[in-house]
């Protein structure tokens, strides 16, 4: 092969190895860019809590919301949620909640009457059912079955619902009871259920969802 061939092929090779660098280089800077505006976030399944008052309601099994220790930790913590991640979202005051339950029976399910009461738009209903948090004798693992309702306090009209079944956490493998207390435990489950209802009412990145088994240390 002459001097010429050699430098004209060495000289296309490179091309090729430049523009195959420049089209990757290319693709990462657009892939940052959409990402930084947003455009790669799975979207909210409901969005009409931006910029609405909502009463969160959280029933459980096993006693009334007010002196249950779960319906109250869920109830805070998925308003939390809701306040870090949508938009102008006002939360209903948990003691006006417990007070309408109070003078209106703990068995109401008229969720018009209480949001009106609370001047809610929204009442957000959480059914949490078959709660439990132990894996044998020495392992927590929480799993519970979980119903999400939301209800249009302007007409009464159920605009919302979704089934998370046999939510479990940690997914793989429980934490053994020598290393934390069943107390702290539930509070990190809890947190990390609220996090999952939440995620129907907000964009989230994918990313949120994947190796969650490996964030319980930092919880």
């Amino acid at each position: 092969m002459s001097n010429r061939r050699l430098f004209l092929s060495s000289l296309s090779a490179a091309l090729l190895v430049s523009t195959a660098s420049m089209t990757s280089t290319g693709c990462m800077i657009a892939a940052n860019l959409m990402h930084a505006a947003g455009m790669d976030m799975i979207p909210a399944e409901y969005e009409e809590f931006e910029e609405a008052a909502v009463a969160v309601v959280v029933l459980t099994e096993t006693a009334r919301p007010g002196d249950d220790p779960v319906a109250r930790e869920l109830t805070r913590r998925v308003s939390q949620e809701l306040l870090k991640h949508v938009k102008k979202i006002e939360i209903s005051r948990e003691d006006k909640v417990a007070d309408w339950w109070d003078r209106n029976g703990w068995d109401s399910t008229e969720y018009q009457a209480l949001g009106r009461d609370v001047s809610a738009d929204r009442v957000l209903v959480i059914e949490v059912a078959n709660f439990n948090l132990k894996d044998g004798p020495t392992m927590y693992r929480g799993v519970s079955d979980v119903h999400v309702q939301v209800f249009d306090v302007e007409n009464g009209n159920k605009v919302y619902q979704r089934t998370i079944g046999e939510f479990a956490y940690p997914k793989m493998a429980g934490q053994h009871s020598n290393e934390t207390t069943e107390k702290k435990f539930r509070t990190i489950y809890l947190t990390v259920l609220a996090a999952e209802i939440g995620r129907s009412f907000r964009p989230y990145d994918k990313d949120e969802t994947v190796a969650l088994d490996s964030k319980i240390a930092g919880l």
